[in-house]
């Protein structure tokens, strides 16, 4: 699904003739984005924290990406990313800066109201770092009740974080729209490993409005 996301932008990408797309990522989704902008001919800039893992950093580099290490995290990553953009004049794919990618991370949403029947789940417990994919399902919903495929009925939202770098677990016990910054960030659940999300307040809502929650957990129960 993270594929499907960065598919989905990229065919904009090059319907809108852009030559070059940069993204900060913690492995994977750099990964799809210089495998698909490759295959169409558009050159990719990738940055990545240093300690992110060597087999992430190979595949990228493989599928044809010039990639950085960053002494930080994905969301420091993101800010030289945001940077560039005016100085080299690269397209910002990060995480909600442009409306492509959640449209493919919608299709899990989609799918699963589908394969039930056109119903849906009761509670959906959602590994949740940018929280893309959460954000894209919640609008998945709303969509198919307002063409008639679904009635109002909603799944409980959780979005579940590592013990290590949780602030939306932080945010919704306090009860605040936005999420702080997560400080000294660390958990094994590298994807995950947002500090501070851009979709902050989307998330939030999305498990508010469900009558969800936000819960940590730790590494050993990951592993």
């Amino acid at each position: 699904f993270k594929a499907r996301g960065l598919v989905m932008a990229v065919s904009m990408g090059k319907a809108l003739g852009i030559k070059h797309m940069a993204m900060p990522t913690n492995g994977n989704a750099g990964a799809a984005l210089a495998a698909y902008a490759t295959s169409c001919g558009i050159k990719t800039t990738i940055f990545c924290p240093a300690d992110t893992p060597e087999v992430n950093v190979s595949e990228i580099e493989l599928q044809g990406a010039t990639v950085y290490r960053v002494n930080g995290y994905i969301d420091d990553c993101g800010k030289i990313v945001g940077e560039g953009k005016a100085k080299v004049g690269w397209f910002d794919t990060s995480t909600l800066k442009e409306p492509y990618r959640i449209e493919g991370k919608k299709t899990m949403g989609l799918e699963l109201a589908e394969q039930l029947g056109w119903d849906v789940p009761d509670v959906i417990f959602y590994p949740t770092g940018g929280g893309t994919g959460l954000i894209g399902m919640w609008k998945a919903f709303d969509e198919l009740e307002r063409i008639g495929f679904i009635g109002s009925k909603r799944p409980r939202v959780v979005a579940v974080q590592a013990s290590g770098c949780a602030p939306m677990v932080r945010a919704y016990e306090a009860g605040t729209e936005h999420a702080a910054r997560w400080e000294d960030a660390h958990t094994i659940a590298s994807g995950i490993r947002v500090p501070q999300a851009i979709g902050d307040f989307l998330i939030l809502r999305a498990v508010r409005e469900s009558k969800g929650f936000a819960i940590a957990v730790d590494d050993d129960k990951i592993s």
